[in-house]
This record gives C-alpha cells, sequence and structure tokens, in this order.
C-alpha cells in the first residue's frame, strides 16, 4: 500500500452543481479517495449570486467529501469561470544580468510580460507562459541555464473581477476552508483531459457547463486563447421545459434519460413519458419530439464556438480537433453533431492519470474538480499542505499576531 503523504482538495463551485474531490499523492501519482457533490443553487452563469445558499451547498460537498476521505479539509485549491474571465496575451523583454539566464530572470521577464493595463475592477488570475526568446532564438520551453543576453517570453493573461474572485474565496472561508489558488476552470479541465500530443498539434477544448461554454485554445503545448460563451447546459433545460410544457427540474431528468443532440440518431417510433405542469396525467410523446428541440439549441452552441475560433484565428489550425468535456456533453450525439458543424474531428474528453476511485470520476461533470486536484499536485513542490496540521499553523500565526498587538 502507497504511503500516504499528502492531500490535495479540489473545489469545484460550479452553476448547477458543487464537486469537491480529494486526492492523495502518493508514489506511483494521484489517487483519488473522496468525492463530494450538492445541487448549487446560489450561482447564475458560473458567477455566484446568492452567498449562503452556495455556502450551504459547499458544505454539503466537502463534508460528503470528508466523510469518504476519511480526513478533515481545510484548504481546497477552488475553480472561477464566468463571463467576467478575459484572456490577453503579452511580450516582456529584459536584459540577461550574468550572461546566463537564472531563475530570477525568468521571474523578471514574466513580470515585464504582465505588466500591462487592466481594469481596475479586475485582477490578474493566471499568467501563462507560452514560450521564451533568448537572443532571437524562439521556441523555448525551458530556458535556465542557456547563455545569452537577452530574453523574452510571451504569456497569456487571463483576467477576472475583483468581486466574483472575492466572493468565491468568501463562500470558501465561511465554510472554515482556506483557498490555497483560484484556478481557471477550464485551465483545470484541460489538466484532466487533454493529451499532452494534442496541446501541441493545436487543440481546443470546449467545456460546457450548466451556465456557460468556456473555451480554452492550445497551441505548441501552451494556452494561446480563452473565451466564456453566455450559453450552456441551463438552456437546453429551459427549452424543453417550455416546449414539452414540463417543470424545469423534470425537464432536467428528461434531458438526462433521453437527450440526443441529433434527432436523426433516433428511432421515429420510440416514445417516452413526459410529467405535465399543474398536476395534470403525464404525457407519451415521441421521442424524436424531445430531440427536435434539444438539435437547434446545441446546434447554436456550436455555431457560437466556430465564431469564436474564427475570431481567434485557429478555425484551421487545430489539427488535433476539439474535446468536449462538463455534464452536459454527457449527453448522446454531441460529438457527432459538433463535428458536422465545427467541420474537424471532435471526442469526449472525461478525467484520466488519476488512481483511487476512477470509476467514480471518470464523466465529462467532474473534468473541472479532478484537474484541480492535479493542478494542485503539479504546485505541491512549493506549496504543500495538509489539511490536519494547516489549521494549527493559522492557528500559530494568529497568536503571534495577538502577542504582537497586545
Amino acid at each position: 500500500m502507497a504511503k500516504r503523504e499528502e492531500i490535495i482538495v479540489g473545489l469545484d463551485i460550479g452553476t448547477t452543481k458543487i464537486a469537491a474531490i480529494v486526492g492523495e499523492l502518493t508514489d506511483e501519482g494521484i489517487d483519488v479517495i473522496g468525492v463530494g457533490t450538492a445541487a448549487s443553487r446560489g450561482l447564475r452563469r458560473g458567477v455566484i449570486t446568492h452567498i449562503d445558499n452556495t455556502v450551504a451547498a459547499i458544505k454539503r460537498a466537502v463534508e460528503e467529501a470528508e466523510l469518504m476521505a476519511g480526513c478533515e479539509i481545510s484548504t481546497v485549491y477552488a475553480g472561477i469561470a464566468g463571463g467576467h474571465i478575459r484572456g490577453l496575451n503579452s511580450h516582456g523583454i529584459v536584459a540577461v544580468k550574468d550572461g546566463e539566464v537564472a531563475a530570477s530572470d525568468v521571474a523578471r521577464v514574466i513580470d515585464a510580460a504582465k505588466a500591462v493595463a487592466i481594469p481596475m475592477d479586475n485582477e490578474i488570475v493566471h499568467v501563462l507562459p507560452q514560450d521564451f526568446v533568448v537572443d532571437g532564438q524562439d521556441g523555448i520551453k525551458e530556458p535556465l541555464g542557456m547563455s545569452g543576453v537577452r530574453l523574452e517570453t510571451r504569456v497569456h493573461i487571463v483576467t477576472a473581477a475583483v468581486t466574483s474572485a472575492q466572493n468565491v474565496v468568501k463562500c470558501c472561508q465561511r465554510c472554515d476552508l482556506q483557498v490555497a489558488e483560484l484556478v481557471l476552470q477550464p485551465l483545470a479541465s484541460a489538466e484532466a483531459v487533454l493529451h499532452e500530443d494534442e496541446r501541441e498539434l493545436g487543440v481546443v477544448l470546449i467545456d460546457i457547463g450548466g451556465g456557460t461554454t468556456d473555451l480554452t485554445i492550445f497551441n505548441d503545448g501552451a494556452i494561446v486563447y480563452t473565451a466564456c460563451l453566455g450559453v450552456g447546459g441551463n438552456h437546453i433545460t429551459n427549452d424543453i421545459a417550455v416546449g414539452l410544457r414540463t417543470p424545469s427540474a423534470e425537464g432536467e431528468a428528461v434531458k438526462q434519460r433521453w437527450g440526443c443532440a441529433k434527432s436523426a440518431m433516433i428511432d421515429p417510433e420510440e416514445e417516452i413519458e413526459v410529467p405535465s405542469v399543474g398536476g395534470r396525467p403525464a404525457r407519451r410523446l415521441s421521442r424524436r419530439v424531445l430531440c427536435e428541440i434539444i438539435e437547434p439549441r446545441v446546434e447554436e452552441m456550436f455555431l457560437l464556438v466556430r465564431r469564436e475560433l474564427a475570431k481567434a484565428g485557429y478555425e484551421d489550425l487545430l489539427a488535433s480537433g476539439a474535446v468536449l468535456t462538463g455534464g452536459a456533453t454527457i449527453m448522446t450525439g454531441m460529438p457527432e453533431l459538433a463535428e458536422e458543424v465545427l467541420g474537424f474531428p471532435v471526442r469526449r474528453g472525461a478525467p484520466h492519470k488519476v488512481g483511487g476511485l476512477l470509476d467514480v470520476v471518470r464523466s465529462p461533470k467532474f473534468a473541472t474538480s479532478v484537474g484541480l486536484v492535479q493542478y494542485g499536485a503539479r504546485r505541491a513542490a512549493a506549496q504543500l499542505f495538509r489539511p490536519r496540521t494547516e489549521r494549527v499553523r493559522i492557528g500559530g500565526r494568529v497568536k503571534d499576531w495577538l502577542a504582537r498587538v497586545f
């Protein structure tokens, strides 16, 4: 049995669900040892709109994960998303001090690259290096130790609204959770579902959640473009509820059980039972009627994706095509319709490269939360934490501060 070393927790605060994943770092990699989920009632399009409801949902998900993992959680990597997220590319250049690129030179050139004007109500969440240039030699991924006198870098900067980020942190703090880092949710999803060869050749990750659809374009192994579209799985549910005259909760259940993004894949003779509103008796309808409601909305979503790819200039440059993830992509026919609209290969992505409860989390709906654990594992060398000792450490700092003040 692998030695229990470190615990890392990913907290996906989504529009339709809150998911907490507990990962254990072992000699073999990451083992998922705890999973907790709760219905989300306090978010709209990825942004927190009701603090108390969100706090209650986070508590339920974390308690469930704690019970399954048999540990106390006090530190999490929390995801952030929503229409306020913005991405831009920037460039920095510095002189190398001693003729050899050192860690301090890399830090300085990244600082130079992120010195860009952003709105006062926004803050930088990530500065993601794309590549480095040493004395005109480009395409360098790791410049440390190289000889040169001039160091340049190209980076992708992700910004978020200050208030939205503060609300995520506030909700976690009200659950007695410390946020180790806020992580862009599609970046976390990419950790869980993308392969290295896809990142190198060029791929777009399409993360379809309840309230939004997030796009992340990778090329040459690095992020080059991010965007957020204001449509998601909830829009499909609303269309079903209106079109079939059924309550929204029942519309979601019908979508999950019978939904299909391509009506041509459905037998015209197949029938389903649909609950009615106001206590009226349930009705039997052709399943194809349901799918003819779903298909136009999903097609519209992929048309918006194609327009965004054209805007970014990568419509014809993605050799690996697209990877779909997120809870809404579980629906039958999603990859097939996406291929028709986008014109290149599409696959459905689920978390991989983890052990433990893999059968439980091997679903697109857990891509972000598993990815947050994997992101945290990569940061573990510089920022290790252990849930049970973290509170002691924080308590010690508070005692020191009180002693100095009083």
